[in-house]
């Protein structure tokens, strides 16, 4: 063999080499350019009207407890805007659902011992960096204050939290629980709901839960609110359960009936899937109302 020979060969091997090199280089870049992003966690949400605990028969507290742990158990939202829980019964959802739940909320009049709008989160889920509650008045500072004519004072209360799952991305969650009674309390409750929601940081999403004690579409309540740019997720879902009256009275619920129990949400959240939850067991509902959820991601 020549000595050129020797040379060609060595650098024939040279290139077979480098090439081989560089070709699992140049696909894992290729692979890097078409990677999708990965997709944003899940966060799901509920709203639910508890019923306040009573020793009213047949549907005491008693009775409907088990009922009550049974459904948030199987459906361990990561948030759950609650409506009329008094302050032993909250404490006695806490200890059912699972150590990883905490609450924040405070009574209407101001004190553990009337009904209050608290919010549950799971804390492997999310932190919760500041929250306030404001009574539904002209006078929203003062505790107890009732100015428009409500039955009842009424109050939202809310909490920024950061999804330890996505990031850390912060985003507003409020609750409330408008006037069964008055249509006048509940449009000028709205409205200040919307006011509050406009001081919060716009490039945070912001959620809001409830019972509005109005049907969607077909009420002030549900105009003013979506018109301060709020989105209903049960219109906007990519898929949705049956709908049935939200308020049922401990009957059998009606399809097609009026849902007043709404989960709205700021542009950009995109709802997945939304349902009315009929859970029930041996006939028995843990709620006179039914929870409304949603599994949507932030945006």
């Amino acid at each position: 063999m020549t000595d050129s020979s020797r040379v060609t060969r060595r650098a024939g091997l040279r290139n077979a080499v480098a090439a081989a090199v560089a070709l699992p280089l140049l696909t894992t870049a290729q692979a890097s350019a078409t990677r999708r992003p990965r997709p944003r966690p899940r966060l799901d949400v509920m709203t639910y009207n508890l019923r306040f605990a009573s020793a009213v028969e047949p549907d005491s507290w008693a009775v409907r407890r088990p009922v009550m742990r049974a459904l948030l158990r199987r459906r361990s939202p990561h948030v759950i805007g609650t409506q009329e829980g008094l302050y032993q019964q909250l404490l006695d959802i806490q200890a059912d659902l699972a150590p990883h739940y905490e609450w924040i909320g405070t009574g209407r009049e101001g004190g553990s011992g009337d009904e209050s709008v608290a919010l549950f989160y799971d804390t492997r889920r999310l932190a919760p960096l500041e929250h306030d509650t404001f009574w539904l008045s002209d006078t929203p500072r003062v505790i107890g204050s009732n100015t428009w004519g409500a039955a009842l004072p009424r109050i939202a209360t809310w909490v920024r939290f950061r999804d330890l799952a996505d990031g850390g991305r912060e985003f507003h969650v409020l609750n409330t629980h408008l006037d069964h009674a008055s249509q006048y309390a509940r449009a000028r409750a709205a409205a200040l709901v919307a006011e509050r929601i406009a001081e919060f940081d716009p490039s945070l999403p912001c959620l809001v839960t409830g019972d509005f004690n109005a049907p969607a579409h077909r009420n002030e309540v549900y105009d003013i609110l979506l018109g301060a740019g709020l989105t209903d997720t049960w219109d906007t879902a990519a898929g949705r359960s049956r709908p049935y009256a939200t308020f049922h009275g401990y009957a059998p619920p009606t399809p097609d009936g009026d849902r007043i129990d709404w989960i709205l949400a700021s542009p950009g959240v995109e709802a997945y899937r939304a349902s009315v939850d009929t859970f029930s067991l041996h006939g028995q509902y843990p709620s006179d109302h039914l929870p409304v959820r949603v599994s949507l991601t932030l945006g």
